[in-house]
Order: structure tokens, then C-alpha cells, then sequence
């Protein structure tokens, strides 16, 4: 079955697919562009299906499927490609969720990003969140900004991961790359080993808990520059997802410490190009400066959209503004954008 899962995980590098979904009852589903895509007539059955997950999951992740229902691996194919798997079980039998990974990373130019994440990178301390919904490309945009940083500067960058995805070869910079599940038992612990491992850069995965969100507070605060991800939709969301996530009590001093340490927030969204052959990124940018640093300190953090809208020599945009570039350039169409114009003279 091995042979079985290898040819559909060739075809979805071929067809360049972003994701592969395997589940009984339907035939393989590949996505591309953003859309579902059906490419045979054949459907999986549960016992074709177990046999493709156990000829691919090593035997400890095997185990822990069974008794916790999902896990998450990265699968490799020499000379083909890298995968972030997702197997987990639905309706008693199990399916797999498969992320085809690039070999390569792509430039901050290639991704054709705004020239302010560049200057982010560069930064010495702080803590630069990108945000958005799965599959809007937060990953590749980190790995962008870490090759970035590897290619122009010496550093120690340490990652965490779960599970890693982007292979980052040492150049200018020595870069450790930390499993959470292998390399490390939580992301919450290995940020914590990290601080001792003398690191000038620190990517966390996911900021998933009150003690990984606490943590990479410190350690923006003691010097270093901390890359994280959130799941949430644009800049002040995620600032109030930071706070709320701490007991009432001590919110007052985290908004405080978050004041001071925050960098920049990057919120994104992918679009498929209007021939449909691509997608591009939309994106929404705060960069911290005195005036969002006050709003955060006091509570009003619902009028940082308006300090957007009006500080784009300073590299800020919302996400508004920045699909509305998108259509100016005819590189998408009003159909797609539509739902989040929400600013509709932005």
C-alpha cells in the first residue's frame, strides 16, 4: 500500500496541489487553487485506507492514533517533495488530511510580499505575529522571513514546529529546527529550553496556550525576536486574543508587557488569481508605534484600524486596502474579495 499512497502523493506535487484529502467513500480529493478537485472515479475503502495510513505512520505515531484518535506527522519523499499529515479518525475508520510542503522556500519577492517584512526581519527584538485562517499561507510567509534572516544575517534561530515543515539549510545563520512530539515534549516547553540554548531568533509554531503565549512574551522581552502564529482575522483581534486568553487579574499588566514588546502583526488571506492558475496573498499590517502602543496600554484597542488606514508611509495597511490592490492590478476578481471588503472606500 505504500506504492499506493507514494503515486497519489507524486500526483498532487505534479498537479500542484496544496493539500490531498483521503477519506473511504470518496476517491482521493485534491486541492487546487483553494478548490476541491476529484481526479479519479475510484473510492477508498476503510480496508485500502488503514493499509495506506499504517504503511506511512511510523510505529510510536501509529500508537498514539489509536489511543488519541489523531496525529500529526511529516512524511518525505526523496527527490519529490515533503508532507505535514494529518491522520485522525472519523466515524470509526480513519482518513488523512495531507499538506504537500515545498521543497524549496520561497523569497519574501517571489511571495511578492510588501517590503516591509524585510525590514521586520531585520529587527534585533520583539514579537512578530502572523495570523489568519488554515491554509492562508502563514507558514511559508515565517519561513520566507527566517530565510531572509539566514541569508543576511548571523544569528542562532531556533524553531519550534509541530510538525516541521519548511528543511532550512544553515547559511550566514545556524538555524535548529525542534519538533514538539520528538524533538521536544510541548511547545511551551521548548520555548522555555530555549531561552537557555542562546538564540538571537525564536519561531513558535503555534501559540496555542496561556503558558506558550506568557513565555514568548518574556522572551520578546528579554532581548530576543520572537515569530509566532495565531488563528485569528486581522490585527486588534489578535491583540485581545493574547490578553483574554490571561486570568482578568492580570490582564492589566500583560497589555503593559504586549505594549512594549509587540513588533508587528501580519494578517493574510489567499485568493486565487483570476485565471485561476495561482493564488495571491492579501495582507493586513501593524507595525507597533507609540500611538498603538498607548491604545493597547488603555483599552481601546477597537480604534487601531483607524491608525492603519492613515499610516501607510509607516508600512501599515489593512486588509481592505490591500485586496483592493489585488483589484486594481486585475490580479483577482470582485467575486472572491467580495465578502471581506468591509471597507468599502479603504
Amino acid at each position: 500500500m505504500e506504492e499506493k499512497i507514494t503515486h497519489l502523493l507524486k500526483k498532487a506535487v505534479t498537479i500542484q496541489a496544496s493539500d490531498l484529502h483521503l477519506t473511504i467513500g470518496m476517491p482521493p480529493m485534491f486541492r487546487i487553487n483553494g478548490e476541491l478537485v476529484k481526479m479519479d472515479t475510484e473510492t477508498i475503502s476503510p480496508d485500502v485506507m488503514t493499509a495506506m495510513a499504517e504503511s506511512i505512520l511510523p510505529a510510536n505515531y501509529l500508537q498514539i492514533l489509536r489511543e488519541k484518535g489523531e496525529v500529526d506527522f511529516s512524511y518525505g519523499i526523496p527527490q519529490v517533495s515533503r508532507f505535514r499529515i494529518n491522520a485522525y479518525h472519523q466515524r470509526s475508520h480513519i482518513s488523512m488530511a495531507i499538506r504537500v510542503l515545498s521543497t524549496s522556500i520561497p523569497s519574501l519577492e517571489e511571495l511578492r510580499m510588501p517590503q516591509i517584512l524585510s525590514k521586520i526581519a531585520e529587527r534585533k527584538q520583539g514579537l512578530v505575529l502572523v495570523t489568519g485562517p488554515t491554509g492562508s499561507g502563514k507558514s511559508t510567509t515565517l519561513a520566507s522571513m527566517l530565510k531572509h534572516i539566514n541569508e543576511t544575517q548571523k544569528k542562532h534561530i531556533i524553531t519550534l514546529e509541530d510538525p516541521i515543515e519548511y528543511l532550512h539549510k544553515h547559511r550566514n545563520s545556524i538555524i535548529d529546527q525542534r519538533e514538539v512530539g520528538s524533538d521536544t515534549k510541548s511547545f511551551a516547553n521548548g520555548l522555555r529550553a530555549s531561552l537557555r540554548q542562546d538564540p538571537d531568533v525564536i519561531l513558535v509554531g503555534e501559540m496555542r496556550d496561556l503558558e506558550t503565549i506568557a513565555t514568548a512574551i518574556t522572551a520578546a522581552e528579554t532581548g530576543h525576536l520572537v515569530f509566532a502564529t495565531l488563528h485569528t482575522s486581522n490585527a486588534p483581534a489578535t491583540i485581545d486574543r493574547i490578553i483574554d486568553v490571561f486570568p482578568p487579574g492580570q490582564q492589566a499588566q500583560i497589555r503593559i508587557q504586549l505594549a512594549s514588546v509587540l513588533t508587528a502583526i501580519v494578517s493574510q488571506r489567499l485568493f486565487p488569481t483570476v485565471n485561476r492558475q495561482g493564488r495571491r496573498a492579501a495582507t493586513e499590517i501593524l507595525i507597533n508605534n507609540p500611538a498603538i502602543a498607548n491604545m493597547i496600554r488603555n483599552e481601546k484597542v477597537h480604534q487601531i484600524h483607524n491608525v492603519m488606514q492613515t499610516s501607510r508611509k509607516e508600512g501599515m495597511n489593512t486588509l481592505a486596502m490591500s485586496i483592493q490592490e489585488l483589484l486594481n492590478r486585475k490580479e483577482v476578481s470582485h467575486e472572491e474579495v467580495y465578502p471581506y471588503l468591509q471597507e468599502r472606500n479603504a
